[in-house]
C-alpha cells in the first residue's frame, strides 16, 4: 500500500497544489517593507517518488523583495526543510520502518532506494531530534494521549481521521509544513 502511494500521481498533483496555495498566500500579503515581492524560485533534485516529478518538483517555491531584497519562502507540503527526499518518502519510510526487524529495513531500502544508513538517520531525527523543535514542543499537547515517541512518525499519522492513509498522509504534511522553512525548523 506505501509503496503504491508514493508512486500515486494524484498525491504528488496535490501536493503540489497545496504548496502553489502556500505560495499564492504568501505572495499575497507582501513583504513587511511594503515592497512587491517576485518570483525566486530555487532548485532542488528531489529524490524518491516517481520520476516523472523531477520536472515539476525541481523548483522550491519563493520570493525576494523588490524592496528590501529580503526573501520570503512559503511552508510546503512538498520538502521538509533541506531534505533532499521528499517530505511523502521521509513520513512514509520512518513509518513503515516503526517495528520491523533489520532484514524487513534492508527490503525497504532497497524497495524505496534510500540508503539504510539514510533511513537510520531519519529515524533518529523523528525520535531525538524532532521533539526538541520548538515546533513539536509547541503543539504536541495537541494531541492526547501523548504520542509515543519510540514510534514517529508512525504514531503520528495514526492521530489524523482521515479514512485513507492518503488523505491522512497529506494532513499530517499540512501539519508539518512549518517544519519546510528555516525559521520554524529552528
Amino acid at each position: 500500500m506505501c509503496h503504491t502511494l508514493l508512486q500515486d500521481p494524484k498525491l504528488y498533483a496535490l501536493l503540489s497544489l497545496i504548496d502553489h496555495e502556500h505560495a499564492a498566500e504568501v505572495r499575497a500579503a507582501g513583504c513587511g517593507c511594503g515592497g512587491v515581492l517576485h518570483s525566486a524560485r530555487y532548485p532542488r533534485k528531489p529524490r524518491g517518488g516517481p520520476p516523472e516529478l523531477r520536472q515539476t518538483y525541481n523548483s522550491r517555491l519563493s520570493f525576494c523583495c523588490a524592496q528590501c531584497r529580503r526573501r520570503h519562502t512559503p511552508m510546503s507540503v512538498r520538502y521538509l526543510g533541506r531534505r533532499v527526499y521528499l517530505a511523502t518518502v521521509v513520513v512514509l519510510a520512518c513509518a513503515m520502518l516503526t517495528g520491523i526487524t533489520g532484514r524487513r529495513a534492508l527490503q525497504l531500502s532497497a524497495t524505496l532506494n534510500v540508503p539504510l544508513r539514510t533511513l537510520e538517520r531519519w529515524r533518529h531525527w523523528w525520535m531525538v531530534d524532532f521533539v526538541k523543535t520548538p515546533f513539536w514542543r509547541s503543539v504536541c499537547a495537541r494531541f492526547m494521549p501523548p504520542v509515543a515517541l519510540a514510534t514517529m512518525p508512525a504514531g503520528l499519522l495514526s492521530r489524523f481521521t482521515a479514512n485513507d492513509l492518503a488523505s491522512r498522509l497529506t494532513q499530517s504534511l499540512r501539519f508539518l509544513a512549518p517544519l519546510s522553512t528555516l525559521t520554524e525548523a529552528a
